[in-house]
């Protein structure tokens, strides 16, 4: 053989020798992270049933200080909590010492502090649990039990973005009246037998008052971010006009995602990636009326997106509102993890992982048999929908490993 003709064979083989070294390391790499997520995935399923009892054992801190010791950057809770159930019992029983007004807002909430200093915020129960929220995806009142089951759809997702959230009873004339200011006590009201409430907010009116069963009140209490942590508020980028007639700009130009992305903090980071979580998490409990959303301060892009206020969710079993998945069908990427941890949830799973986490909770049971379908459902839909967008563009533009700097989209 010619000199010439053995280095062309030469260079030939070195290249396939490259790309098959190549083809096998990123399997290697591809197989391993796979392998951990579904790890991650036993885990969670390990661990999916918290029961509220008070005992903490091993350490001599209070539950509100392990509680904010959690929170991170990239989470509010860690992958592993052991001390769970006895914070969530802490919320749910710890003695109210304040009752005030809620923080600014549209929906009716109460500003409590529990003892030991830790604030909660209360949402009360305004439905039962088979009502049928009709008319546009974002009407109706906040849902007290939508603000639980997110929470721990937060969990079984494995974003561990919520704040942590818990069902209670309160008895308003003997724990919330007595501590309440006078802001919050003008407030109160009697109809018939019932002791009621209807707060400061922009809807609030005192004829649309949230009422007891006699002096008992069933509701929600979501626990306090540590002050340490400060909250930035950013305008969602798909966020609605709630203006009839009047469309966003992402209703109807397909190609919205293209300008998003040249646009910080969606340039680079994590954050566009979280806004396509997001909007599966809320397309699975139904959830339209995330306008705006919560980082923590000063974070240049780098920290999540936090999921507050998911009481506008498990309105209606009925309604799948597509429009709520628009940054997953616009931008058609979605990180891998997220992908792989739906996958795992499909036929079922999600259905029976959500009912068995939170069949525990004071107030189960937390959502109706056609929610439970409906988020089962909504499921397919949202792998349906990543289905369509890789047959599109392929899967390795599509599924985004989670540390991917995103500057190449």
């Amino acid at each position: 053989m010619k000199l010439k003709q053995r280095v062309v064979l030469l260079a030939i083989l070195l290249v396939i020798f490259i790309f098959t070294k190549v083809f096998l390391i990123d399997n290697l790499d591809t197989s391993a992270a796979n392998r951990e997520d579904q790890r991650a995935f036993r885990r969670m399923m390990a661990g999916l049933q918290v029961e509220l009892e008070p005992k903490l054992d091993h350490t001599l801190q209070s539950p509100w200080e392990i509680a904010a010791q959690w929170v991170v950057p990239r989470e509010v809770y860690p992958e592993e909590t052991p001390e769970l159930g006895a914070i969530m019992h802490a919320m749910a029983t710890k003695k109210i010492i304040k009752a005030d007004v809620g923080y600014k807002g549209t929906q009716l909430k109460a500003l409590l502090i529990l003892e030991g200093g830790q604030k909660v915020v209360f949402k009360p129960k305004r439905y039962s649990r088979d009502y049928v929220v009709e008319g546009e995806p974002y009407a109706g009142y906040d849902r007290h039990n939508a603000e639980v089951a997110a929470f721990h759809l937060d969990r079984i997702l494995g974003f561990r973005r919520a704040p942590l959230v818990v069902g209670r009873f309160v008895n308003l004339r003997t724990e919330i009246k007595p501590v309440a200011t006078e802001q919050l006590l003008s407030t109160f009201l009697t109809v018939g037998n019932n002791t009621c409430f209807y707060g400061k907010c922009y809807y609030c009116r005192e004829t649309e008052p949230a009422c007891a069963d006699g002096d008992t009140m069933e509701g929600s209490v979501t626990l306090w971010l540590p002050d340490v942590w400060p909250l930035q508020k950013h305008r969602h980028p798909w966020g609605r006009t709630y203006r009839e007639g009047k469309l966003a700009r992402w209703e109807y130009d397909e190609s919205y995602c293209d300008a998003v992305k040249k646009t910080s903090p969606y340039d680079s980071g994590p954050r566009l990636l979280d806004i396509i979580d997001t909007a599966v998490f809320d397309y699975l409990i139904g959830n339209a009326d995330r306008h705006h959303y919560e980082s923590f301060q000063d974070d240049e892009g780098a920290s999540m997106l936090i999921l507050l206020d998911n009481a506008k969710s498990f309105g209606n079993p009925s309604l799948d509102e597509r429009s709520i998945l628009a940054p997953l069908y616009q931008c058609c990427i979605i990180r891998v993890s997220t992908w792989n941890r739906l996958n795992y949830l499909k036929n079922g799973v999600l259905k029976s992982a959500l009912k068995s986490a939170m069949a525990h909770d004071p107030i189960a049971p937390v959502l109706s048999d056609p929610h439970l379908d409906a988020v089962d459902q909504r499921l397919l839909s949202v792998l349906a929908t990543v289905k369509q967008c890789t047959d599109q563009f392929g899967a390795d533009a599509v599924l985004v490993e989670d540390r991917m700097p995103l500057s190449h989209l």
